[in-house]
């Protein structure tokens, strides 16, 4: 008899692909499951937009000039990129260089190109001074934490992760979970409900008070010929002082 080998149902199948991409949730209901398959499926379709938004504009531009996709792909293949100007464009390309009408705009071109290449400079500069620092946190929250090296490498990865999904003006459930509750709003919105419910009380209270002392028909408890807190009845001035004596 023929051994019989399990098979994985298509449902079982993306429930382990989205444990095995987003570990620290369990999709325990279908809500959650069906949730975030939307979110990815919206998150798919975000990116292929955008591949063929660039892809178009890329095309574009080399019908407009075919030469240029050749001197990308002579770029890309690893030739120079003046003999390639050279190769596509013809020598004319020097001629448009030494036109004298042309220098001021050369001399802002080659500008705009020194102040990129100085920023592009000091922001790697800036980037390695702030890598330096951030290293020495890391060492010390794994410290105090008692993670290894798998765990940190981890969380860096997800950081990462998220901070390039931002750049790239992403913004995910995930991320906007973790901003929200490193934030403390839920702290703040348990607060918020706990002074509401201490003010309805305090309210409530104040109110009681009020009634109390416009007089409730009530015997004070404990004052003179009070019969223990029962209801007295309406006396004429003469009643009272007959009492009284």
């Amino acid at each position: 008899m023929a051994d019989k080998t399990d098979v994985k149902s298509r449902r079982d199948q993306h429930l382990e692909r989205l444990r095995k991409k987003y570990p620290e949730k369990k999709f325990e209901d279908d809500e959650e499951i069906y949730g975030q398959i939307s979110d990815d499926y919206d998150e798919y379709e975000q990116e292929l937009e955008g591949y063929r938004g660039r892809e178009k504009s890329l095309s574009d531009m080399f019908a407009a000039d075919p030469r240029s996709a050749q001197f990308l792909a002579d770029m890309h293949n690893g030739q120079d990129p003046v003999l390639g100007l050279v190769r596509n464009f013809g020598v004319e390309i020097k001629d448009v260089l030494d036109d004298p009408e042309m220098q001021d705009k050369i001399a802002e071109a080659n500008k705009d190109f020194v102040e990129r290449i100085a920023k592009s400079k000091k922001l790697d500069e800036e980037y390695e001074s702030n890598m330096d620092a951030s290293l020495e946190t890391m060492r010390q929250y794994q410290m105090e934490n008692n993670l290894d090296d798998a765990q940190m490498d981890s969380i860096a990865a997800h950081l990462l992760g998220i901070a390039g999904d931002i750049v790239m003006g992403k913004f995910t459930r995930e991320s906007l979970d973790m901003a929200r509750k490193a934030l403390n709003y839920e702290a703040d919105v348990a607060a918020a409900g706990e002074e509401g419910e201490v003010a309805g009380r305090n309210a409530k209270i104040t109110e009681n008070l009020r009634k109390s002392n416009k007089g409730d028909g009530l015997a004070p408890l404990g004052g003179k010929n009070g019969a223990g807190g029962a209801t007295r009845k309406s006396q004429s001035i003469f009643d009272l002082a007959s009492e009284a004596m």
